[in-house]
């Protein structure tokens, strides 16, 4: 920061903005370069409600530099503008200005206390982020945020009664939208699908602004798209562009809806715009996987090669997602990579998303026998999820488990038939080989 206006322009768009010329030169992202959003230019001008707020906060703080409180509530607000823009550079900031609370109010700082477990789970730091948050707890017993940063934190280190726990909790001091979301997430990682769906139509009617109303119906549409629901998806990521018409997340939906329609050179068009506008990992990835699946090898690569970059920016921003990483690695050509970064994700957080990770890093490396344990454990909670059927389904059919293989292939295709551009063909097709016996 700290307290000194930044550029609009993340330093992480100036880099991947860099990498992006370079792969224009070499001729492999010619759709990228003639599909240029003419919203997103609208949308970088205006200044959100965030940056507002972050802006009257700093100024706040150059008039009284001695309040705890504002440098918390600083730090908090740099922590979300990163998720927001995918800028890692904000995390350097939160940090700051959270250290700096620290400094000013060392004893009984709960507010700053939330604000370094909200930043440690940004980073993927969740044992940190627990710990942080438990301090929190014993500070402000009655405040929402505390028991949000646990349910995160417990969820990701795979610890799902203590999640439950604090969203319940959270429900029961601050019953508003971020305890509806977390509450429906929760719903859904056991496979409670309906209710998850109720939960988050009541953290819909709790949204003031276009921006919650953005958030809940990408989420309600998420709902769908998992679920297989390609025209209801569809109806919640229009709704929530009536209410935020340059939100990304939203347009991510609408690029996924647009390939699922089997209008692809539209999809392709929507994330070359969107990974401009926001060149989240996530979202390069997906372009990528799109790419290849529509035969466009070289500029896949060249998106794999950015999402490299984004990466290492991340890492050196103090975040890391082995998890992820790993996925990366094993469906991009790299299996002993894969397996080392899906371990050693596993030895820090024994989740469902990290044993999925470890199962499919054990698959590519041929080691289906011991894969298959950490497949069957990232269902325990009866969670649909298609990817994760699929990887129990290959990994079973590498097993010569030619039934069980068959019918975890189908309940991945059941769940929802478009989940992975690559991934789904192949479900199909080795289905088909299985049951023909070849």
């Amino acid at each position: 920061m700290t307290g000194e206006p930044r550029s609009r322009v993340p330093a992480l768009l100036v880099v991947l903005g860099a990498l992006l010329l370079v792969g224009a030169v070499a001729g492999a992202l010619t759709a990228r370069d003639s599909t240029t959003s003419p919203a997103a230019p609208t949308a970088m001008s205006q200044p959100s409600a965030l940056q507002q707020t972050i802006q009257r906060t700093q100024d706040a703080l150059r008039r009284n530099p001695g309040n705890a409180p504002l440098w918390a509530q600083l730090g908090a607000s740099y922590v979300e503008q990163a998720r927001i823009s995918g800028d890692p550079s904000y995390y350097g900031q939160a940090e700051g200005a959270l250290d700096r609370s620290l400094a000013v109010e060392p004893d009984g700082n709960g507010e700053a206390l939330i604000g370094l477990a909200q930043l440690a789970n940004a980073r993927h730091d969740f044992a940190a982020a627990r710990d942080l948050g438990e301090r929190a707890r014993e500070l402000r017993p009655y405040t929402g945020a505390v028991y949000g940063v646990l349910a995160d934190a417990y969820t990701q280190l795979g610890d799902t009664a203590a999640a439950s726990a604090a969203i319940e909790s959270m429900l029961g001091v601050d019953p508003g939208l971020a305890a509806f979301t977390r509450a429906s997430y929760d719903l859904e990682l056991h496979g409670r699908a309906d209710e998850a769906r109720q939960a988050m139509q009541r953290a819909l009617s709790s949204a003031l602004t276009p921006a919650d109303v953005a958030y809940c119906r990408y989420y309600l549409g998420e709902l769908a798209w998992n679920a297989g629901d390609v025209d209801g998806a569809a109806e919640h990521y229009a709704a929530g562009l009536v209410a935020a018409p340059h939100d990304v997340a939203l347009a991510q939906g609408q690029a996924r809806i647009a390939w699922a329609q089997g209008r692809v050179d539209d999809a392709i068009t929507a994330y070359a715009d969107l990974t401009t506008r926001v060149p989240l990992p996530q979202y390069l990835l997906e372009y990528g996987e799109l790419l290849e699946s529509a035969g466009r090898a070289d500029e896949a690569r060249a998106q794999y090669d950015v999402l490299a970059a984004a990466q290492q920016l991340y890492a050196s921003s103090g975040s890391t997602d082995d998890q992820v990483a790993a996925l990366v690695a094993a469906d991009h050509g790299d299996p002993a990579e894969a397996l080392r970064l899906a371990q050693g994700e596993w030895d820090r957080r024994q989740s469902m998303f990290s044993a999925d990770a470890l199962a499919w890093a054990l698959h590519v490396n041929g080691r289906d026998a011991e894969a298959l344990p950490f497949a069957e454990l990232a269902s325990a909670t009866g969670w649909r999820n298609a990817t994760h059927a699929y990887h129990r389904g290959m990994i079973l059919a590498g097993l010569d488990r030619r039934e069980d293989a068959i019918a975890a292939l189908d309940e991945a295709l059941a769940i929802n038939p478009n989940f992975h551009p690559l991934h789904a063909p192949d479900a199909v097709a080795t289905r088909t080989r299985l049951e023909s016996g070849a």
